[in-house]
């Protein structure tokens, strides 16, 4: 049981760092199902006698579709999709099958120059969601930052390593709105009958149930303050004592 302080019901604590060990969850949950899809193509078509190629990434379509579909809980999600790692496909060096909901209708894919030589050419590599896998994290999450590339949204990215026999082929990824991860775990927030805020790594605000801190300013530390971690997450509850 996580202690805030005596007298102080500490079981809310608890309920919010569940909570949100729970959304974030939801979105790993997902993308381990990416993973697996993935991992599952490659090895097929290796195991047919010949390296897979940009098309046999098509057969995620439906995968990741389904995944964008708002009627599901999985509505956090606002892209998602999987990026081959330099070299992974006989036909293409560098490759993002990755689509992003349209309210619209049908999912549209994310389209970027990909062409070493150009100079609009998108290093995908040097982004943090897609180091941290290769180091081997199993839980990343970026941001909160201004997802210019995509949406032009306040965004969260969570990511997760795609690996075959052993060895590092890409990375499952998925955009997810601060805006709506705010309101999935923002109740549980407001159960806490202190200022509570919950910060990335770098100590940015993801949300909080006070306007002390709104999502995206830098926590540094405050007096009577206590950091509760949340699993293996690459996130921090943080509560006052009183």
């Amino acid at each position: 049981m996580t202690k805030l302080q005596a007298g102080r019901p500490a079981d809310v604590v608890d309920a919010a760092l569940a909570r949100v060990g729970q959304v974030a969850g939801e979105v790993f949950t997902t993308l381990r199902e990416v993973r697996a899809a993935t991992a599952a193509t490659v090895l097929s078509v290796r195991q047919a006698g010949r390296e897979p190629v940009a098309a046999d990434l098509a057969t995620l379509r439906p995968l990741l579709w389904n995944r964008l579909d708002s009627a599901r809980l999985s509505a956090l999600i606002a892209g998602i999709g999987f990026i081959a790692a330099p070299g992974l496909l006989a036909d293409a060096a560098w490759y993002l099958e990755w689509w992003q909901e349209n309210p619209s209708g049908r999912p549209v894919q994310l389209l970027r120059d990909l062409d070493p030589s150009s100079s609009a050419f998108y290093d995908y590599t040097h982004w943090d969601w897609y180091a941290g896998p290769l180091a081997g994290a199993e839980h990343t999450i970026c941001g909160p930052y201004v997802d210019y590339l995509c949406t032009d949204e306040y965004s969260l990215t969570f990511s997760a390593p795609v690996t075959v026999a052993g060895a590092f082929i890409g990375v499952a990824a998925a955009d997810v709105f601060v805006r709506r991860f705010e309101a999935a775990v923002d109740p549980a927030l407001r159960e806490i009958p202190a200022p509570a805020l919950l910060t990335n790594a770098e100590g940015r605000v993801v949300a909080s149930n006070t306007a002390r801190w709104i999502a995206g300013s830098a926590y540094r530390g405050a007096p009577g303050f206590t950091k509760h971690a949340i699993g293996d997450l690459p996130f921090t509850l943080v509560a006052a004592d009183r």
